[in-house]
């Protein structure tokens, strides 16, 4: 998944929001969104790649209020194939009942053993106190990604943020126009699960930009002019869905995903439920 934009307590109706492209090859095979069948509290897409590890998701969420979404770094010099596949944090994740803080603790040294990442860990099993967090297995020195020596993952409180494939809220020219958008999208939404057009309109957006502004990131000039738009679109390569998450103040949730194959939309899923409720009196 190339961008994700997510709001947290920032919409009167909505603990959390968030608006997401999986920009990928077309002839990486993948499952449409649905419960899973290991799984059965876990709802999101499916890599179905053959890979090292378990496959995983780029974004999901499970019925117990669990939230996770990865983004890969753009580091091409630093790639090695012969890593676990990076899908399986989120499907780790998801899978467990371990709460975020344990299974950070519990993968902190594995996390270090895959190519570059940037991880959002969520729990909304109290919707009204939702808990997030970001974290990486690489840095950003200058204008320079690098390994990490040790993990150290981030908060993130109340606002609203950006995610590439880079830093978050690195101010990549997509990120900048996406967080834009999306602010003005949440604005816009009444809180009843419609109004949806707005946000699948910002992730089809498919403008570039300058060649003053584009990042600079080990690929060709003409690669990071593809991979520039919010929506991507190349021969073999691009957006494949974009999907958008609401969770109401209420437990209720709704996610939408568009499949796209070759820019050409495919299939549009839409599943609604409720979250399991923590017990947890607030003291």
């Amino acid at each position: 998944m190339c961008i994700i934009l997510f709001a947290i307590n920032s919409h009167p109706d909505y603990p959390f929001v968030v608006a997401a492209n999986r920009d990928e090859f077309y002839a990486r095979p993948t499952k449409k969104i649905d419960w899973w069948s290991d799984y059965s509290h876990v709802l999101g897409a499916r890599d179905q790649a053959d890979v090292l590890g378990l496959p995983g998701t780029a974004l999901g969420l499970s019925q117990k209020g669990k939230f996770s979404a990865i983004t890969n770094i753009r580091a091409p010099s630093e790639k090695n194939p012969d890593l676990r596949t990076r899908g399986e944090l989120t499907a780790k994740f998801l899978s467990q009942s371990k709460p975020i803080h344990e299974f950070i603790t519990d993968h902190q040294k594995s996390f270090l053993q895959y190519n570059g990442f940037n991880l959002l860990l969520g729990d909304l099993s109290n919707v009204a106190r939702p808990e997030f967090f970001w974290v990486s297995n690489r840095l950003l020195v200058g204008d320079k990604i690098r390994q990490r020596k040790t993990i150290n993952p981030t908060a993130i409180s109340a606002g609203l943020y950006g995610l590439s494939n880079a830093m978050l809220d690195t101010p990549w020219p997509k990120v900048r126009s996406g967080v834009a958008q999306f602010a003005q999208a949440l604005a816009r939404d009444s809180g009843k699960f419609n109004q949806d057009a707005m946000y699948f309109n910002l992730l089809a957006d498919n403008n570039n930009f300058s060649d003053q502004v584009l990042p600079s990131t080990g690929v060709s000039h003409e690669w990071e002019k593809a991979l520039a738009p919010i929506f991507i679109q190349t021969e073999h390569y691009g957006t494949r869905s974009s999907t958008l998450l609401r969770v109401r103040k209420d437990g209720m949730f709704q996610m939408i995903e568009r499949s796209f194959q070759q820019n050409e939309l495919t299939n549009t899923s839409i599943f609604e439920g409720q979250l399991e409720q923590s017990t947890t009196q607030d003291r």
